[in-house]
């Protein structure tokens, strides 16, 4: 079991890791390769200390560097769920893999996209974030998947060889051009509004579609989806100065504790989540 699981590769949660890694814990830190897109598409970071008018790629491909450096390797399953077995937090991937650690930093940034009407009440009855995981649950029905990134059209894919047939809801740019060589698989070029009780239908802006369960799938979970229990305030982790949650060690660090959306305050958050996390297992 690892010591301390970080959830986001951003620089809040790069900072958390090296800190945490610097204090001889182990870290297993979730995130993408290129560490962040936002970062990424920063021309110039001007405010940065020590770093004048560096790049965001730049400073992403240092960051990459540093982690490598202290041996700290990342993860690139993104998670769907964590659950409080009491003294230690289960980790599900959206490959399917299980993670188990000791505390938890969420550092995944703030989610864009506003809940469906019926998602959140439905979650777990009907509608999931995992088609890797509840795949097998609809072999031979029918499913549908909202999804906010073209990724996931390798979902479909993968889903398409197990329901008997699937109603494909992009909602991202591009979507126009999105097709599939499955006769089973339907794109629905109509903006999803509602999930029926039960996942058993999606309601959009033209008409509804009934189906026996429906995934949603988006580069990240909502906070408040993540993990039961967890207080959020909007679309921001609820925490206190030391980056503490309302669940016992559990942290909170950068974007998602609120703003300014600053890379020079995500990077002292991690590094206070990260010390604070050391403390909850060192007093534990």
């Amino acid at each position: 079991m690892t010591d301390i699981a970080i959830i986001g590769s951003g620089i809040g949660g790069v900072s958390a890791a090296l800190t945490a890694a610097a204090r001889n814990k182990s870290v297993l830190l979730f995130g993408e390769r290129d560490m962040s897109r936002k970062m990424r598409r920063a021309e110039k970071v001007f405010n940065y200390p020590g770093m004048p008018e560096i790049s965001g790629d730049e400073l992403a491909d240092a960051l990459a560097r540093q982690i490598e450096g202290m041996g700290i390797s990342l993860t690139e399953d993104s998670i769907t769920a964590v659950y409080d077995m009491g003294g230690k937090f289960a980790l599900q991937g959206k490959s399917g893999g299980m993670y188990e650690a000791a505390s938890l930093i969420l550092a995944m940034g703030v989610v864009n996209n506003a809940s469906l009407a019926g998602e959140e009440e439905n979650l777990g009855m009907g509608v999931s974030y995992c088609a890797t995981c509840d795949a097998p649950l609809y072999k031979g029905k029918t499913a549908a998947v909202i999804a906010y990134a073209p990724e996931e059209e390798a979902e479909v894919r993968f889903l398409s060889e197990v329901v008997e047939r699937l109603f494909y809801f992009p909602v991202y740019k591009g979507r126009e051009d999105v097709s599939f060589d499955r006769e089973n698989v339907r794109v629905i070029l109509e903006a999803p509004k509602e999930i029926a009780p039960r996942g058993k239908a999606v309601i959009t802006d033209k008409g509804e579609y009934a189906c026996d369960g429906v995934f949603v799938l988006r580069e990240s979970v909502a906070p408040k989806n993540l993990i039961y229990g967890l207080e959020t305030e909007g679309a921001h982790v609820k925490c206190d100065r030391m980056c503490h949650t309302s669940l016992k060690g559990v942290f909170a660090c950068g974007d998602i504790t609120g703003k300014p959306y600053q890379f020079a305050k995500a990077a002292g958050e991690g590094n206070v989540a990260a010390l604070e996390a050391v403390a909850f297992l060192d007093g534990r």
